[in-house]
């Protein structure tokens, strides 16, 4: 049974990739268009080619580095999976072909779409969102394979148990991370650079237009769309698909390790009950992604459809496909969950309530997409009230497009803060204050972003759209094509920026929930830390004899049928520090050697069923079984609270990286727009000809001038996200990274959604404008709000969307080194 769920999971992915190849070749068979569009579009390929090869080199240096660095953690210190350092390499590699093969995409599309568009604005449409759902369908395809074939080698043929196939696919989605870091920081940096100078110096000093072909920053411009909101969208959600499903499937383990759980919910096999849970996501995302390729389908609308149409005509697809999704989770869920009586709603027969848990994250994904969509689009009154304000000048237009980001954070915020609440109380059935079913309610917000992130087939395809109907506009405007081509790209164009802008605000939602589902699953690489370490210490202690090897960790050794059993056991910071225990404790193993526990001062009790309970013969108190522990027994163990200081220093160290991070990033971008200003200034002074068509702007040095400041500006704000982490983790302990990654997780969301608000409103106000509204293109008002827009260009496509990567980077590097912050770190050492 469970052989064939791998099977229809396997056969999703690779129907996903074979319809991205039928939408690819397609889009291969359109009209390329004139040869001059066809020149065109050439130029911003060979551009994006070569940025992204020379992207690439720099980050495998990067990622052979890091893989050293794992495989001595794993080989030589071992303390984690062997497999990690492969399943890291693995991870990036995929997230890295996602990215590239929609670039290359993107950029044959271009002047197709263009071409298209010549013929009718629903043709335009059709070759520029299908072509984006080559992205979308790609990400999905090549995330479900890694994950099925990664499952499929170490439980067949390796015979991992669940638990160690879990934790240790976990740490793919570390190369994953890294990978979008990269692109989405780099890609960022030159897109923005080459946009800004384009914009200020094009548009504002030389008053021509958007994508004129006099601008020698132009193909730059269109360059940096396909690396930047391509390739590095396409490496993000692939990061966050892959995340959310394994995250769960690891929550899925840990809720049902109990022989009581899995006999409450109908089961004598404990492994039986954890292989269902960790199929129902994969099962999900499979069905999603069938269910994706349907609704791309639905996608069509009418000539001289007004950008409420468009939007409309986007909606239809992703609806149909939303919904869909959320009937056949619930049959997935009735038909493959284990049904625990207090967590499901009887109808005749048992409703998991993780089915509805699934519900929230789809419903969570839709309402901040509709809510991004009002927030950033010029059908709304806030991007319309925006435009206006640019009638007075850039400082009101800036001031305010400031003040709607931040009054648009609080309903994502409130969607996410009731999606979490109402997942995690469907999925255990509201029993917040069980610990029994306390994982179970973790293993519901999991699934919530499953849910939120199944349809991404379609979801991707319209974020991917965006990049492709700019650059089609840049086309059309670059070829002299007729006005009505222009007209209609403009209200492609138009649709692009609110789906991008949604497209974001979609990542920002989903990256927030599959954060949080990261973070329950550290507390398994917590689990398994502790367990490598009594086991790789076992050969220097007594048998039957329970020995203290660390402050904080007690292991016992017993022989059965000829083998060793290490069982490993934590005693609780309140019953060490009872004054009939504690100065004996401290003494024990203050010469830093294992030293054994007198029978007078901790007792050994054997149970009929499980591990050997220990207590302390003084207090009674007992030792908590790691194998048994509870998120809560190792919350109270590191005493993960905010009285701690350990913990409330990590919240504000994670606090500060978000904000250093978005300023080492804007401040990059602002050193590479310079670069970009002073050239594109130094030709329109020693070429005059670029203005009246007799001579010819240098296009490729723009281009060149990106790529070097993208690749030397890229490199330290990624290194913030890798090495934050494992700082905090040496010097604060378990306790320091889980505050470490509260504070990441709730500022950094904030902060994404306001930045990815701001810059959508600033770009839609000054389409709005250029639409003929506030005195139309040249007019001073139009000449504010492209400040505006170029202030918001950052925002909105390098700091914003880069936050949610840094996010969960930061969880999937604390992931990745738990083991060793558990083992290695100066608490855990004692000297902190």
């Amino acid at each position: 049974m469970f052989f064939g769920i791998w099977l229809l999971v396997l056969f999703a992915s690779i129907v996903a990739l074979i319809q991205a190849y039928f939408f690819f070749m397609g889009m291969l068979r359109a009209d390329p268009g004139t040869s001059t569009m066809q020149r065109i579009a050439g130029y911003v390929r060979e551009g994006a080619n070569a940025y992204l090869t020379q992207q690439y080199v720099v980050v495998t240096i990067f990622f052979m580095a890091i893989a050293a660095v794992l495989a001595l953690l794993a080989f030589v210190v071992e303390v984690q999976s062997r497999w990690v350092p492969f399943a890291f390499m693995t991870g990036g590699f995929f997230s890295g072909l996602a990215g590239w093969i929609g670039m290359k995409t993107a950029t044959l599309a271009s002047s197709r779409t263009a071409a298209g568009a010549q013929k009718s604005l629903n043709q335009g449409l059709q070759v520029a969102f299908r072509s984006g759902a080559v992205m979308g369908l790609t990400v999905v395809g090549l995330g479900l394979l890694d994950i099925v074939i990664w499952f499929g080698v170490l439980k067949w043929v390796f015979n991992l148990s669940l638990f160690n196939i879990t934790t240790t696919m976990l740490c793919f989605g570390m190369g994953a991370s890294c990978q979008a870091l990269f692109a989405r920081v780099g890609g960022g940096i030159f897109t923005k650079a080459a946009d800004v100078g384009a914009d200020l110096v094009g548009k504002v000093e030389q008053g021509i237009p958007e994508d004129d072909p006099r601008n020698p920053a132009s193909i730059a411009d269109n360059v940096g769309d396909n690396v930047g909101d391509v390739a590095g969208m396409g490496a993000d959600l692939y990061e966050s698909y892959c995340g959310s499903i394994l995250a769960t499937a690891a929550l899925g383990v840990a809720a049902f390790s109990s022989p009581a759980m899995a006999s409450a919910a109908g089961f004598d096999d404990v492994a039986d009950a954890q292989i269902r849970a960790v199929f129902v996501p994969m099962l999900i995302a499979a069905f999603g992604t069938l269910l994706s390729i349907g609704g791309v389908y639905l996608v069509r609308t009418q000539e001289g459809a007004s950008q409420k149409n468009l939007l409309a005509a986007l909606s239809r697809g992703i609806n149909m496909a939303t919904g869909a999704v959320a009937l056949v989770s619930i049959i997935i869920c009735i038909l493959l969950m284990p049904a625990i009586p207090e967590a499901s709603f009887q109808v005749g027969f048992a409703i998991p309530g993780v089915s509805l848990s699934i519900v929230v994250g789809l419903a969570a994904g839709w309402l901040i997409g509709k809510w991004t969509e009002y927030a950033t689009s010029d059908e709304f009154t806030p991007t319309k009230n925006l435009a206006e304000q640019s009638e007075t000048g850039p400082a009101t237009i800036i001031i305010g497009g400031i003040a709607d980001g931040m009054l648009s954070v609080w309903p994502p915020v409130i969607v996410i803060a009731v999606a979490t609440l109402a997942s995690f109380g469907f999925a255990n059935g509201w029993n917040f204050n069980d610990p029994n079913l306390f994982a179970l309610g973790l293993y519901g917000v999991g699934i919530a972003a499953v849910g939120m992130l199944s349809t991404l087939g379609i979801t991707l395809a319209t974020d991917a759209y965006g990049p492709i109907a700019d650059n089609a506009g840049g086309n059309a405007e670059m070829s002299h094509l007729e006005p009505i081509v222009r007209e209609r790209t403009d209200a492609l164009d138009s649709l692009g920026n609110t789906t991008a802008a949604t497209g974001k605000g979609f990542a920002i939602g989903s990256a927030a929930l599959t954060a949080l589902a990261l973070m329950a699953a550290y507390v398994e690489v917590v689990r398994e830390g502790f367990d490598r370490w009594g086991t790789s210490v076992a050969a220097q202690v007594e048998y039957d004899t329970p020995t203290k090897i660390a402050p904080g960790l007690v292991i016992l050794k017993e022989e059965h049928d000829g083998k060793d059993h290490v069982y490993g056991y934590l005693p609780m910071p309140a019953d060490l520090r009872d004054g009939k225990v504690k100065e004996t404790w401290k003494e024990l193993g203050s010469d830093g050697k294992p030293a054994a526990l007198a029978s007078d001062f901790v007792q050994i009790t054997k149970l009929e069923q499980g591990e050997p309970k220990l207590t302390f013969a003084a207090t009674g108190m007992s030792f908590v079984n790691i194998h048994e522990a509870s998120l809560s027994d190792f919350a109270t163990y590191y005493e993960a609270n905010v009285m701690n200081p350990k913990v409330l220093v990590g919240i504000f160290i994670g606090a500060m990286a978000t904000f250093v991070f978005c300023a080492l990033t804007m401040k990059a971008v602002g050193r590479a727009a310079k670069g970009m200003v002073e050239e594109v200034r130094r030709q329109f002074r020693e070429k005059p000809g670029i203005m009246n068509n007799t001579e010819e702007p240098d296009y490729a040095t723009p281009v060149e001038i990106s790529t070097k400041a993208a690749q030397m500006e890229m490199i330290v704000p990624s290194l913030l996200g890798l090495i934050t982490p494992i700082a905090v983790g040496f010097c604060l302990g378990v306790g320091g990274v889980l505050g470490l990654l509260v504070g990441a997780l709730t500022s950094g969301f904030c902060l994404a959604v306001f930045m990815a608000n701001s810059g959508g409103s600033w770009d839609n106000a000054k389409k709005y404008i250029e639409a003929g509204h506030h005195g139309g293109k040249g007019s001073d008002a139009h000449k504010a709000a492209v400040v505006g827009d170029t202030v918001g260009d950052p925002f909105k496509d390098t700091s914003g969307p880069s936050l949610n990567i840094l996010i969960k980077l930061m969880s999937m590097v604390s992931l990745v080194a738990g083991g060793f912050v558990v083992r290695y770190s100066l608490i855990a050492m004692g000297i902190f």
